[in-house]
């Protein structure tokens, strides 16, 4: 039986749907300008009780932080200083590094609700060029005031950054106004490269080890978002 014009044909193989970060190929490099936005991660709805332990576990994890240094954060030394038990903290976290993740998490929802509903230029009602500034700077700020647990969490997982779904978030907000600024552009890969300089040890070292102020650093990323270099 043949199959009709608007049927695969049985024997013949058929080619694999396009990667949703890719374009369709009858569409190159075509941005969507309304991207879903994943939110950041949040907990499941649960008991009173054991809210109020998370809320500990995670309020303990930021003074260990603050007081001695990401380097202090353990399970155990969690436990004595939130005073819940020490197989409760592994239940719920699993590990440090999830811990960790679990309160940068925490934080990240100011940062969110700042480029989601914040006054412009980094919330709604600016020009996205001007948008995709400010959030960039909003950005290194952020890792920078955090740059301990940041640092941590990378060191004890490299690649949970880019499974997370803070960095699902900002990425897609980035892309969603890459692609608003720049229709022609590949927005997904654009958007995870404007992104790559935003690594916490990359920021540290710049920071911390070369003596770079947050303003040249800013400086610098206004230079790459309107770097046009002629190759011709």
């Amino acid at each position: 039986m043949s199959a009709t014009p608007d049927q695969p044909h049985p024997d013949r193989p058929q080619p694999d749907p396009p990667h949703p970060d890719q374009p369709h190929p009858d569409q190159p490099h075509l941005a969507q300008p309304h991207l879903a936005l994943p939110l950041v991660d949040q907990p499941p709805p649960e008991r009173a009780d054991a809210a109020r332990n998370r809320r500990k576990i995670l309020d303990a994890a930021a003074r260990l932080v603050a007081e001695r240094g990401a380097d202090a954060v353990t399970m155990n030394a969690v436990a004595h200083a939130s005073g819940i038990g020490v197989g409760t903290v592994y239940r719920r976290f699993g590990t440090v590094a999830q811990l960790l993740i679990a309160l940068l998490n925490d934080r990240e929802m100011r940062l969110q609700e700042a480029f989601l509903s914040g006054p412009p230029p980094l919330g709604p009602d600016a020009p996205p060029a001007k948008r995709l500034r400010a959030f960039l700077h909003a950005l290194a700020d952020h890792i920078d005031e955090q740059h301990a647990v940041s640092l941590a969490a990378e060191a004890a997982d490299p690649g949970a950054r880019f499974r997370g779904g803070p960095y699902a978030t900002v990425h897609t907000h980035v892309a969603m106004l890459v692609g608003q600024a720049r229709p022609e552009a590949d927005a997904p890969v654009l958007a995870h490269l404007l992104l790559a300089p935003m690594a916490p040890s990359l920021l540290h070292h710049l920071r911390a080890e070369r003596g770079y102020s947050a303003l040249r650093i800013k400086a610098a990323i206004d230079q790459l978002l309107t770097l046009d270099l002629k190759f011709d």
